[in-house]
């Protein structure tokens, strides 16, 4: 992917909507020939010549022979005041796929080509009207999941991370500059470099960054969802706790013991939070080859999950089974359910070194705001870290670059105190610079853009 090289020339199209049934549909163009192509085939009282940018206007979506395929809205949007920087057309149908697909083929037929996937916003990043992290942002800003996380991709759309991050490069190349002055011109009138006052903006910068980095794990949660694990021996009521969180009968409850071989998965919003709750297999010594494989996932999924709810019965005294599932879960990752509250109390105290207890009924529905609240808490509590402004990490990728900054900082305040020469601080200043320019596209390598513009769909 060159960069340096000039738009590209050819006209893309893709259907903007998703295919199916719908009220509307609508189809993209963006390039050169956009409205040339727009003008062989919409029939309306304006031709697209003397359409003013960014209005709608009625017509008919005609066939070279005249056949009408569609009664339709059109709008021009010209260059550069459009989403890729170039002209961009659309083309509003009605939403079916057969009409989708004759409106493609009609432009198709004209010389456009159909678009690859993610190649409108590529588009728009070559133009530059979005910069890298601003154009990951339109892929995670459709694939939210959750309210909170609509709202931190829509912040780094408008470009609040990308501010950050300018001003994190401003002020090395800032130092950049001072240093490469004392190594072209050791003989002007300069004075002698103040190392100390150097190495406190560095370490200025190093301290907004790791600020930023700290935010990775609210972000992440807030993207890819956290994983909550539904813990314990059989017929504790681990598969009724599933279903009263979700308010739907999801898992299989009965009283027979290891009703539950596999792990069940379903997704909730709590808190803003996109969780993925997991239902596992009682945890038991057994014989069944079958069920020893569920406890076998179980045991796995306890040391990757982010939250684990290690569901006791209240009203009996912990069993031996109950200790092998203590012994599983992560006390500094686990919530005690004592579940059927309803009955007395006889069950162990042993278990308080885990973050929080919490008494359910879950036949009786008590206790769940309670176990809600303790969720929402522990991941609002562990992700609480904003930097300024309220930015947020989102993508790995970030976070791996920006940690490749701070090491090169880090080298950087290190020859700063060893006394080294200037070319040698020069050198990893500009490999902070480097890696930092990665995340926003100046220095990102080809391979990487076409990998993240190859996740986007076709017409984004």
């Amino acid at each position: 992917m060159n960069r340096n090289a000039p738009p590209a020339s050819d006209t893309i199209v893709a259907p903007a909507t998703p295919p199916g049934e719908g009220g509307v549909g609508i189809v993209r163009l963006s390039g050169s020939r956009a409205e040339a192509l727009l003008a062989t085939a919409f029939r309306g009282r304006i031709v697209p010549a003397a359409m003013v940018s960014h209005h709608l206007y009625h017509g008919r979506l005609c066939r070279g022979d005249g056949t009408p395929i569609d009664e339709v809205l059109a709008v021009i949007m010209r260059a550069p005041h459009s989403y890729t920087g170039e002209d961009v057309v659309e083309v509003h149908c009605h939403g079916g796929s057969q009409l989708l697909r004759s409106t493609l083929d009609l432009f198709l037929a004209e010389g456009a080509r159909l678009a690859n996937p993610g190649e409108f916003t590529q588009r728009a990043f070559l133009n530059g009207r979005l910069d890298l992290a601003q154009a990951e942002a339109v892929a995670a800003l459709i694939g939210a999941r959750s309210e909170q996380a609509a709202r931190a991709a829509l912040g780094q759309l408008e470009g609040h991370l990308s501010r950050q991050l300018h001003h994190f490069s401003s002020e090395l190349r800032e130092l950049l500059l001072l240093l490469e002055a004392h190594i072209d011109f050791p003989d002007d009138d300069l004075g002698a470099l103040d190392r100390q006052a150097v190495s406190r903006r560095a370490e200025a910068v190093r301290a907004a960054m790791a600020d930023l980095m700290r935010t990775f794990d609210s972000g992440r949660a807030l993207r890819e969802g956290v994983s909550v694990l539904i813990l314990g021996r059989p017929n504790v009521g681990k598969s009724s706790l599933l279903n009263a969180l979700l308010g739907e009968a999801r898992a299989i409850v009965t009283e027979i013991p290891g009703t539950t071989r596999d792990t069940v998965e379903e997704h909730l919003v709590l808190g803003g939070l996109p969780l993925r709750l997991i239902d596992t297999a009682g945890v038991r010594d057994t014989t069944d080859p079958i069920e020893q494989e569920g406890v076998r996932r179980a045991r796995e999924k306890a040391s990757a999950a982010d939250l684990v709810l290690l569901v006791v019965d209240g009203s009996h005294s912990l069993t031996v089974e109950d200790h092998l599932a203590i012994a599983l879960a992560p006390p500094e990752r686990t919530i005690l359910v004592r579940n059927k509250s309803d009955l007395p109390s006889l069950a162990d105290t042993c278990c308080r070194q885990f973050l929080s207890q919490v008494a359910v009924s879950v036949r009786q529905g008590t206790g769940l705001a309670d176990l809600q609240a303790a969720i929402i808490a522990h991941f609002h509590g562990a992700n609480k870290s904003e930097a300024a402004d309220g930015v947020v990490l989102t993508e790995r990728r970030h976070r791996d670059a920006l940690g490749g900054s701070m090491l090169a900082l880090d080298r950087f305040l290190a020859a700063q105190l060893a006394g080294d020469p200037y070319e040698c601080l020069a050198f990893e200043l500009r490999e902070a610079l480097a890696v930092l320019g990665q995340i926003t596209g100046e220095t990102t390598p080809d391979d990487i853009l076409e990998q993240i513009f190859s996740r986007f769909c076709i017409g984004k």
